[in-house]
This record gives C-alpha cells, sequence and structure tokens, in this order.
C-alpha cells in the first residue's frame, strides 16, 4: 500500500513539472508569437511611410527615379529579411537627405520623417522583446528538465535579430 501510494506521489509530482514547464514554454511562445506580430505590423508601417516619402523627394529633387528597391519589395519575405531590406532602404533615404538638406523644409516630408523615427523606436522594442523571449526560450530548450519537454515537443533553437543577443546565449550556455 505504502508502494502504491509513493508511485502515486511521484507520478503527481513528475506530472506538476511537466505542466509548469510546459506552460513556461508555452508563455514564452506566445511572447515570440506577439512580438513577432508587432514587428510584422511595424514593418509593413515603414514600408508605406518609405513608399510616402517617395513623390516628395521625386519632386523636390525633380528626378525620375528614387527608393526604386520599394517597386521590387517581397511581401512573402519572412521578418527578418523583411528587416534587412527595409533597412537598406532606410539607409538609402538617409543619404539622399544628407545630401540634399533642402528636402528638409518640405514639412510633409518632415512629418513623414517623424513617424518614420517613432516607428523606428518602435520597431527596436519589439525587436528588443522578441530577442529577450527568444533567449528565454532557448534557455528552457538546453536546461534540464525542461530539455526533455522540448525534445518531445520537438522545439528547436529560434534565430536573434541581431548577433549580439546571440553572444550573450552562447556565453550563458557556456556558465
Amino acid at each position: 500500500m505504502e508502494t502504491i501510494l509513493l508511485i502515486i506521489v511521484i507520478i503527481s509530482f513528475l506530472a506538476f513539472i511537466f505542466v509548469i514547464i510546459n506552460n513556461r514554454f508555452q508563455l514564452t511562445i506566445i511572447k515570440i508569437d506577439k512580438a513577432e506580430e508587432d514587428i510584422d505590423i511595424y514593418l509593413d508601417k515603414k514600408k508605406d511611410l518609405l513608399i510616402r516619402t517617395r513623390p516628395i523627394v521625386k519632386k523636390e529633387l525633380k528626378i525620375k527615379e528614387f527608393l526604386e528597391d520599394l517597386d521590387n519589395f517581397d511581401d512573402t519575405l519572412n521578418n527578418f529579411e523583411k528587416h534587412n531590406q527595409l533597412k537598406i532602404i532606410y539607409n538609402e533615404l538617409f543619404k539622399i537627405l544628407d545630401e540634399n538638406e533642402k528636402l528638409l523644409k518640405s514639412d510633409s516630408l518632415v512629418k513623414i520623417l517623424e513617424e518614420l523615427n517613432d516607428n523606428e523606436e518602435n520597431i527596436i522594442g519589439a525587436i528588443k522583446f522578441y530577442n529577450d523571449s527568444v533567449v528565454s526560450f532557448n534557455q528552457l530548450i538546453v536546461s534540464f528538465p525542461a530539455s526533455i519537454i522540448a525534445l518531445f515537443k520537438r522545439y528547436k533553437k529560434l534565430e536573434f535579430y541581431n548577433n549580439e543577443k546571440r553572444e550573450i546565449f552562447e556565453i550563458l550556455n557556456q556558465k
């Protein structure tokens, strides 16, 4: 009788641990999904704002082509690729602005640039939240006993938006 009771207690304890760890995984996955959703929204807004700058810059500089990469932009890219593509286009815009300061006299362009700046801060915040959540997720995957659950659920390590977080995670892994 005592043996059966002991087995029931052990199984209950293991089930309790499983539920706690599984809930930690689920919460972290929810955070990652939310961050990806936010990043996607902010990247779409960034693209729209960049598109809105085109006619103003073309008109002011009397040029026919400007930020032509936006015409070939592939909306099916994942957020990592979208972010990199839009960063290149964003830098191209500011290169033109640096070379042509007269553009900053346009109130409508300045307003769009302010929105772009605010949006860029939102992107940075969402990426930080994503990277922090990925660090937590990846730590769960490599820590015992969560690694057993990760193995059964076939969870894989996730990528970061920049190398800085990856290096921090590798350092933490070595400890």
